[in-house]
C-alpha cells in the first residue's frame, strides 16, 4: 500500500540573457505527485511535473547599466575591479527585483486570492541563472588555450539574505565539469513542459542567441537533443545600437523597410559555425559587437535599413539552415514553437517562415504560455531539480559525458531554531 499527496512548491526564477534588455522574474507553483512506499520511501515521476506560471515581470536594464555588462563582456575594455564590482551590483538588482515581483503578487493576492490560493506571501526558494559575461565551451577553449569553462555572475548572497531562502545559482559549470558545453540547459525543462505523445516538436528560443530543442513525439528523455542555432536578437539590436540609437528592431520595422544586400548575405551564410555539427554552443563572445561593427563597417555604403533587413533575414536563416541540415534529414516536423523576444518581431517571423514553408509556426502564447517568462520558469524548474537532487542537464544536448544534478546552493543564511 502506498500514500499518494500533490505537493506544491513556490519559487522565483530569474533570467538575464544575453540580449541585455533586463531581469525577467517569474514565481511559479511547481506541483507535483509523490507517492511514499511501504518502506517510506519517495517516489517520483517527471511524467506529472507541472510548472505553473503565476507571475512574470521584465525590469530593463538602464542604458548605462547595459553598457557597463557589455564593457565586462569584452577583453578589451574589461577590468577585475570591473567584474567583481559588476557581480555585486548585478545581486542588488536580482534582489531589488524579487522586490517588486513579490509587491504586484501581493497587490493580486488581494484582488484575485483563488489564483494564488495556497501562496502564503514567501518563497520555498529563487533560481538565479545570472549574467553571462564569457562562455568558453570546450570547441572554443582548446583552440585558444584555455580551459573549458562560463562564467555567470550575479551575487545570490542578497537575494539568500534579504528574502530568507536557499538560491540555486551557477548551473552551467557542473555540465561543463561533465565534459559538456555547459549550454543548453532548457531543454530538459523543455522536456518535462512540452512533449506531446502525437506531435514531433521544436522549441526554438530567439533571444540574443538562437537555440532550439528537439522533441519527438512520445519521446524518452534519451531521444532529445539541443543545441544554439546562432545568433537570435544580438547581432540586429548590436547594429540598430550602432545605426539608429535605438536598443532594437520594434515589430521589425526597420527590417521590413529594407533590402536585401547579397555580397553580406553570403558573407553570413559561410560562417563556419552553421556547418558545426551539434551538440554546440555560442554566445556574445562570437556573435557580439566585434563581429557585427566590423561588418557595419565594411557595408557601410548601403542604407541602415538594408543592413538591418539582411541581418534579420540571416538570423531566420541561421535558424532554417540548422534545422536543414541536422533535424529535417530525420525527422518530419509537425510544430516549430518559438519563444524570447524574436518571436514579438513579426518580420523575423514573417521571414522564418518563409524558411519553413510547409511547417507549422506558432508561439508560446498559442499554446497557452509565456514567450517572455519562459526561461525564467525554466530556470525556476532546474532549480526544483536542484533542490531534489535530480539531474538537470541532457547530455544528448551538452555533450555532457553523463545527467548531473547542476549549480550550487547559497543557503538561507539564517539559522533554524528549534
Amino acid at each position: 500500500m502506498s500514500d499518494r499527496a500533490i505537493r506544491d512548491t513556490f519559487a522565483i526564477g530569474l533570467m538575464t540573457g544575453t540580449s541585455l534588455d533586463g531581469v525577467d522574474a517569474a514565481l511559479v507553483r511547481i506541483r507535483e505527485t509523490v507517492v511514499k512506499g511501504q518502506g517510506g520511501e519517495i517516489v517520483r515521476g517527471e511524467e506529472d511535473l507541472q510548472c505553473q506560471l503565476l507571475h512574470f515581470i521584465s525590469i530593463p536594464y538602464s542604458p548605462q547599466l547595459r553598457a557597463e555588462i557589455e564593457a565586462q563582456c569584452h577583453n578589451e575594455a574589461s577590468t577585475v575591479a570591473g567584474i567583481c564590482s559588476l557581480n555585486m551590483k548585478l545581486g542588488e538588482i536580482y534582489q531589488k527585483s524579487v522586490e517588486v515581483l513579490l509587491s504586484e503578487v501581493e497587490q493580486e493576492r488581494v484582488r484575485d486570492p483563488k489564483r494564488l490560493m495556497g501562496f502564503s506571501g514567501t518563497v520555498d526558494f529563487i533560481a538565479s541563472h545570472g549574467q553571462t559575461i564569457y562562455h568558453l565551451p570546450p570547441a572554443v577553449a582548446n583552440k585558444k588555450g584555455y580551459t573549458p569553462s562560463t562564467l555567470q555572475i550575479g551575487d545570490p548572497s542578497l537575494l539568500a539574505y534579504h528574502f530568507r531562502c536557499d538560491v540555486y545559482f551557477n548551473f552551467r559549470m557542473m555540465d561543463i565539469a561533465a565534459g559538456g558545453d555547459g549550454a543548453p540547459l532548457v531543454p530538459m525543462t523543455e522536456y518535462l513542459l512540452y512533449r506531446h505523445p502525437n506531435y514531433h516538436r521544436l522549441l526554438q528560443n530567439i533571444g540574443g542567441i538562437g537555440n532550439v530543442t528537439l522533441l519527438p513525439k512520445a519521446a524518452s528523455i534519451s531521444e532529445i537533443s539541443a543545441f544554439d542555432t546562432g545568433p537570435g536578437n544580438m547581432m540586429i539590436n548590436d547594429a540598430m545600437r550602432t545605426l539608429y540609437q535605438r536598443d532594437f528592431d520594434r515589430d521589425g520595422e526597420v527590417a521590413r523597410s529594407g533590402r536585401l544586400i547579397s555580397e553580406l548575405f553570403k558573407e553570413l551564410q559561410a560562417d563556419p559555425y552553421l556547418a558545426q555539427q551539434p551538440p554546440k554552443s555560442t554566445g556574445r563572445e562570437y556573435f557580439g559587437a566585434q563581429y557585427t561593427l566590423p561588418l557595419l563597417e565594411r557595408y557601410r555604403a548601403y542604407a541602415p535599413e538594408d543592413l538591418i533587413h539582411t541581418l534579420t533575414r540571416f538570423s531566420a536563416y541561421s535558424i532554417a539552415e540548422s534545422y536543414r541540415r541536422f533535424i529535417f534529414p530525420f525527422y518530419r516536423i509537425d510544430q516549430v514553437i518559438v519563444a524570447g523576444g524574436g518571436a514579438y518581431n513579426s518580420a523575423l517571423m514573417e521571414y522564418l517562415e518563409a524558411e519553413l514553408a510547409g511547417v507549422s509556426l506558432l508561439t508560446q502564447e498559442d499554446l497557452g504560455f509565456s514567450s517572455d517568462a519562459k526561461e525564467a520558469m525554466a530556470f525556476a524548474l532546474l532549480g526544483y531539480l536542484t533542490k531534489e537532487r535530480r539531474a538537470g542537464n541532457l547530455p544528448t544536448a551538452t555533450g555532457a559525458s553523463e545527467a548531473v544534478v547542476l549549480g550550487q546552493i547559497c543557503p538561507n543564511p539564517f539559522p533554524e531554531m528549534d
